[in-house]
């Protein structure tokens, strides 16, 4: 790998099957990474962030950070991923930029709970456009007070109603033995 190469941000989403184990292509990842798995609570996703340098073919979606706030509960483990992903008309889109910078991820971030709260633009004309990330302790601190405060805001009332194609989803921390199906080329 050439030392000029930055790792960037790399999301691989693949539905899984109930015909048993899976096994990741060695050949997806053309540099060393940096990975998180989660599997969704009902056992039929998996997804996997990862720092890398993908190799071209790969079924991975490029991923530019936009924000990326600690959590109130930051330095604790995460065992859970609640993700949010949605489209936009382009006409909406510093409206819900702005919503997210100022107003809902900062607030997310603060409730006990949340250890890490992330946005990211997907660079691919794949959609979603839009992934909000919250790596938490608990999937209860989506039922807690001060959550619901942060989503039932004046300003997120006028927001949300924009949103195309929401898609939420809670994951949990990915046992090693789950994996995806081989993407890329095999070396």
């Amino acid at each position: 790998m050439d030392g000029n190469v930055a790792l960037q941000r790399w999301i691989l989403t693949q539905a899984l099957g109930t015909g048993g184990s899976h096994a990741l292509g060695a050949g997806a990842i053309a540099a060393p990474a940096c990975t998180s798995r989660w599997l969704s609570l009902d056992g039929m996703l998996l997804r996997i962030y990862a720092d890398a340098e993908v190799r071209p073919g790969a079924a991975w979606q490029h991923l530019q950070p936009v924000q990326d706030i600690a959590g109130a509960s930051s330095g604790q483990a995460a065992a859970f991923h609640y993700v949010v992903e949605t489209d936009l008309a382009p006409a909406h889109a510093q409206q819900l930029t702005d919503w997210y910078a100022q107003e809902h991820l900062p607030g997310l971030a603060a409730v006990p709970g949340t250890v890490r709260a992330r946005r990211y633009l997907c660079v691919d004309a794949a959609m979603p456009r839009s992934f909000a990330c919250y790596d938490l302790t608990t999937p209860d601190a989506l039922q807690s007070a001060a959550w619901l405060a942060v989503r039932h805001t004046a300003w997120s009332s006028r927001v949300r109603p924009l949103f195309r194609n929401p898609l939420r989803t809670m994951f949990r921390l990915a046992p090693a033995a789950v994996e995806p199906s081989r993407t890329g080329s095999p070396d």
